[in-house]
């Protein structure tokens, strides 16, 4: 299992509470792109929601604890 440096770019600013409307504004993506991101990532995760997005980025050791988000 593999993300993209996008994917993983995303999934940083999820874990620090961003809606895909604010990253999509950071990005300067669509909210598109952003939500289609956020569905590989889960996908590759094999969550079925945010809450075990970020559970599973943490076991497989893609998000550390006090990582700062990427912009």
């Amino acid at each position: 299992m593999s993300i993209t440096p996008r994917e993983a770019q995303i999934l940083q600013l999820i874990a620090h509470e961003y809606t895909n409307l604010e990253i999509a504004q950071q990005l300067f993506i669509s909210y598109h792109t952003v939500d289609s991101h956020r569905k590989s990532v889960m996908s590759k995760l094999m969550a079925k929601n945010t809450a075990g997005l970020i559970r599973r980025a943490f076991e497989v050791g893609i998000l550390e604890v006090n990582q700062p988000a990427v912009q």
